[in-house]
């Protein structure tokens, strides 16, 4: 029983710190373009090593 008093708040602040960094990807427009990422790896014509 004594282990609930430190899992319930351990589990209560990485829920809240997993909230804080999905609401701070929406904030930021990580989710915005989807599609024209995949299709520039796959479209992409210049094979030459980026230096």
């Amino acid at each position: 029983m004594n282990v609930l008093l430190i899992l319930v708040p351990v589990s209560l602040v990485l829920a809240s710190l997993g909230l804080l960094a999905f609401l701070w990807s929406l904030k930021h427009r990580q989710y915005e373009d989807l599609e024209g990422d995949a299709a520039r790896i796959l479209l992409e014509e210049d094979d030459t090593p980026r230096s």
